[in-house]
């Protein structure tokens, strides 16, 4: 507390030493009360049938709305009884992994999923050339925008800078609160084509002002895939091989959508129903995003594994590994929670789809890379923490890695900082959120309102206004 506000200049500036230390003694006073009086009987939770984290007492999600974006399959239903299964993800109900089939050589695969998702059928090849010119003209910041907005108040964390400068964009936006179907989806397209920019030049901007690193910035070409832009504006040399850009493209598909009840896509529809501007929705999509819960977990598995390595004297040694890995499940060791991340899954039991595919291209960018080894380093941590964690937790249902157990790995090989990690999340997730908007607008015609049950005292008020 006192080492966060001795270093806020917006309080600490125009303060002497003497009214300094009152301020840290009062704010102090402040603290203590606030946790005295905010705790609530853990006990009233269970007594009141509350589904905290909007959740059932089998970790089940409650059933708050309808979708036809995205459908999310970890479990099926026989004869009554509920049976794990391989886990099976469909946008607009194509399955994913045959959509890749499909579309795997085509480099704008990504651009066929966010249409796909946006209007709920697979283009055909005058749509998508129709949808890819919408795009490329999109794809463009006013040189006023990146001046005077992505360049001012840079920081390390681009997350931010996203959701500046998406709130933003509603000042250049000539009809910015204008919520017809037909608005929005201009809006939508908009921001699915200036956010990949915004992220990128946003952490150019970090490097150049707080690093002094020369500043690069490189428009996007026409004819360039959504991944093959980002390597090209990413990288000093604007070089990338086809594998990294294919490979790029096949983590935007697997992070586009993901249900309707992820937290970031159920901010999209409560902050759509207030009836609010689209920049206003997507930014608190974007600021959900933000969280280490959500979007930033393959941050940690990134730590993770680089806490792992730090401890092992021999990385071939699957038994040091398992040794290890108990420590970190027993908070003896990483950040003492407890957890493996990148392990488990609250719908997938089997597997995850994302990171069954994730991970079979990961293994090519390995071998692309002469990272082969490094690759199986992370596919025998994969195992021997499946073991462990279901050995440990004696649970009935199957746990396995889940899509950020690799994607950060994938990110890395790809020469992507760990500051755009979750960005590139943003970025793929944004179509999934613009069409969950679209689908609140058309179908909810209610704002969500859950309930609350008070579990506080009624303070009692005489006549001469005294508290008893």
């Amino acid at each position: 507390m006192i080492e966060s506000l001795s270093e806020n200049k917006f309080i600490n500036e125009n303060l002497d030493e003497k009214a300094f230390r009152n301020l840290i003694k009062n704010v102090e006073i402040l603290n203590t009360e606030l946790l005295k009086n905010h705790r609530i009987d853990k006990s009233l939770y269970d007594k009141y049938d509350v589904k905290r984290g909007l959740r059932d007492s089998t970790g089940k999600g409650v059933l708050t709305g309808l979708t036809e974006v995205s459908d999310v399959v970890g479990t099926t239903d026989e004869n009554g009884k509920t049976l794990q299964t391989e886990g099976r993800l469909f946008y607009q109900g194509y399955e994913v992994k045959e959509i890749l089939k499909k579309y795997e050589d085509n480099k704008y695969c990504f651009e066929i999923i966010i249409y796909l998702l946006m209007f709920g059928k697979l283009p055909d090849e005058e749509e998508l050339s129709l949808f890819l010119d919408v795009m490329w003209q999109m794809q463009n910041l006013e040189n006023r925008f990146i001046r005077d907005v992505v360049m001012k108040a840079s920081n390390s964390n681009i997350m931010n800078a996203l959701q500046r400068c998406v709130l933003t964009l509603y000042t250049y936006d000539s009809n910015p609160d204008d919520i017809s179907e037909d608005n929005v989806l201009r809006q939508s397209l908009v921001l699915i084509n200036k956010i990949p920019l915004i992220a990128v030049y946003s952490y150019m901007a970090y490097c150049h002002f707080r690093k002094d690193q020369t500043l690069l910035i490189r428009n996007p070409k026409n004819d360039h895939s959504m991944a093959e832009n980002i390597l090209l504006m990413l990288r000093p040399d604007g070089k990338y091989t086809e594998l990294e850009a294919k490979v790029l493209g096949i983590a935007l598909i697997l992070h586009a959508e993901h249900g309707g009840g992820n937290n970031s896509t159920f901010t999209t529809h409560v902050v759509t129903s207030s009836g609010t501007d689209t920049y206003s929705s997507i930014a608190a999509s974007i600021g959900s995003l933000k969280g280490p819960r959500h979007g930033g977990a393959n941050l940690k598995v990134m730590d993770m594994f680089r806490d792992i390595k730090s401890h092992l004297e021999n990385l071939d040694d699957n038994s040091e590994i398992e040794t290890y890995l108990l420590r970190i499940l027993n908070k003896e060791a990483f950040d003492h929670s407890g957890l493996i991340y990148g392990m488990g899954h609250a719908v997938y039991t089997l597997s995850d789809p994302r990171e069954v595919i994730l991970k079979s291209f990961a293994k090519k960018l390995a071998e692309e890379k002469g990272l082969s080894k490094e690759f199986d380093f992370y596919e025998r941590v994969e195992r021997i923490a499946q073991k462990l964690i279901m050995e440990k937790h004696k649970v009935n249902k199957n746990i396995c890695a889940n899509v950020d157990f690799y994607s950060g790995f994938v990110y890395t090989m790809l020469g992507i900082p760990e500051e755009l990690f979750t960005p590139i999340f943003a970025i793929a997730r944004t179509p999934g959120w613009c069409a969950h908007r679209l689908e609140e607008l058309m179908n909810g015609n209610r704002i969500i309102r859950p309930a609350y049950k008070y579990v506080g005292e009624h303070v009692t008020v005489d006549e001469g206004g005294k508290l008893l």
